[in-house]
């Protein structure tokens, strides 16, 4: 891969904020959420307004979505906000993780998310290995209370050798044996065009033509939509019809996912309130997510 390296890299990028933004929701938009992380006809609890809760991943959809976005534009991820100007990429860039930290449960009926996004690392692979680009951010409700913490890291492949600090390990090891608990579902057909409708409009998710130019066979599955998925999974696992009691969720991106996939979350369990996962492609066995950690309240 091209080298471009940018001396100083780091220091041009952390503690840069992007401007503040606004998502309006209501229970349709909780509702649509659901369906489009595979909720099925048991899930009423996340689609029928009666008695309804709100998956706790939905505070990981301003990621994509903001008041004012046209459906048909590609929406760069967070990180790339303001790091892609700088850095200017000619080949992909990639979602690596993603993690989410509750503070309060998310109002299932309508509200306001007001968020911005600010990077706290940059992390040096190396010449010719790319650089990666660490943001947080935080998202409140329209009293300004906190809602939850976002985490994610993109991958620039072509900005490494600035001389700034690698990337740390991942703490997560999963247990040499098998899981304690395994949950299956299916990945739909449609599952990516349900996503799409969130906020997530990057081409690679709908159009087979442009997902081809990238050397995909096809359109794949957002991580972030995979990222859902296991959250219900999880939550249907470890506090079944209590998603209020997930205090924090985090998982590294792994693999790619096509739609029409079945798929299974491999679990285990590692103390009260505490577990490790993987999202795991059934027709491969390849992980589409790893090192996943799911915290709880018990």
């Amino acid at each position: 891969m091209e080298s471009k390296i940018i001396p100083g890299l780091d220091k041009m990028l952390v503690g840069k904020k992007s401007e503040t933004r606004w998502l309006e929701y209501n229970w349709r938009d909780v509702v649509l959420y659901a369906l489009a992380v595979g909720a099925g006809p048991d899930d009423l609890m996340y689609t029928y307004e009666k008695n309804l809760k709100a998956l706790p991943t939905y505070g990981a959809v301003p990621y994509w979505g903001s008041v004012g976005v046209k459906p048909y534009q590609w929406m760069p991820l967070p990180a790339s906000m303001i790091a892609y100007d700088l850095i200017q990429p000619t080949q992909a860039f990639l979602n690596m993780d993603h993690e989410i930290i509750m503070h309060r449960p998310i109002d299932p009926i309508k509200g306001t998310f007001q968020y911005s996004d600010v990077i706290t690392d940059v992390y040096d692979r190396g010449e010719g290995k790319g650089a990666v680009v660490r943001t947080r951010m935080d998202i409140r409700d329209e009293a300004g209370r906190d809602v939850c913490t976002n985490y994610s890291t993109t991958f620039f492949g072509e900005a490494g050798g600035f001389g700034g600090k690698p990337m740390p390990k991942s703490e997560v090891v999963i247990p040499d044996r098998e899981p304690d608990i395994i949950v299956n579902d299916f990945v739909s057909p449609v599952q990516n065009l349900l996503y799409r409708l969130t906020g997530d409009t990057n081409l690679i998710h709908v159009d087979p033509d442009h997902a081809k130019k990238t050397g995909l066979d096809r359109p794949i599955i957002q991580g972030l939509c995979s990222f859902g998925f296991s959250c219900r999974m999880l939550i249907g696992a470890l506090t079944p019809g209590e998603p209020e009691r997930m205090t924090r969720m985090a998982a590294q991106m792994t693999a790619v996912l096509y739609p029409g996939t079945p798929v299974a979350v491999h679990i285990w369990k590692i103390e009260d309130g505490k577990a490790y996962f993987r999202f795991v492609d059934c027709e491969t066995g390849k992980a589409v997510l790893n090192r996943g950690v799911f915290e709880y309240k018990v």
